[in-house]
């Protein structure tokens, strides 16, 4: 048999135009299957750290992120509310936060915080997992009332750091999530210091 009339060249060409596009429609099938291996958006923030931008929250200010289907409050403190803390040290259950389990490591004392302007919690109640309402207004929750967090359900409060005050129905102080400070202005929540993310 004779090859006489046949271009190479095109022959090549289509070949290569052929196993070309065979290439991209496999990439196209593929990259489904590939994506579903990845988390999704819901999986991740079941238990993803967050990263937060905090750089318009002002003093006094609360805002309120999810992290594992938990609302963490983060609050702006002022040097007001941090003198307050050391004020209220005889009408609280744990003022030191020495019972382990309710904060990371090295976060015991008035502040409970890595830097004590902002204090990042848990926003659910110790007792039975209601949501307290963050109230700053002086005496108005009880005379010696000087801001934090209160429980409508059952009436437990906890100070700017998220100590319980005694003789309420919660035990212990809000939970502090592990965390970290990315730069100034952002902190990463779910990944203590020092951790990956």
């Amino acid at each position: 048999m004779k090859n006489d009339g046949v271009d190479k060249g095109r022959r090549r060409l289509l070949t290569g135009l052929t196993v070309g596009t065979g290439a991209v429609g496999a990439g196209f099938v593929a990259w489904p299957f590939l994506a579903s291996w990845n988390p999704s958006a819901r999986a991740q923030a079941a238990g993803a750290p967050v990263e937060i931008d905090i750089s318009k929250l002002q003093y006094g200010q609360q805002m309120t992120v999810e992290w594992r289907g938990k609302p963490v409050w983060i609050v702006r403190r002022d040097q007001k509310m941090l003198e307050s803390l050391e004020s209220l040290t005889d009408n609280l259950a744990d003022p030191d936060s020495a019972e382990e389990g309710q904060q990371p490591a090295g976060m015991t004392g008035p502040y409970r915080a890595i830097n004590p302007e902002y204090f990042v919690t848990v926003g659910l109640c110790t007792h039975l997992g209601c949501s307290p309402t963050y109230v700053k207004e002086l005496g108005s929750v009880s005379p010696d009332w000087l801001g934090g967090f209160f429980c409508p359900c059952h009436g437990s409060k906890f100070d700017l750091s998220g100590r319980v005050f005694k003789g309420v129905p919660a035990q212990r102080n809000l939970e502090v999530p592990p965390y970290q400070f990315l730069s100034d202005t952002r902190i990463l929540i779910g990944a203590a210091e020092g951790e990956a993310a």
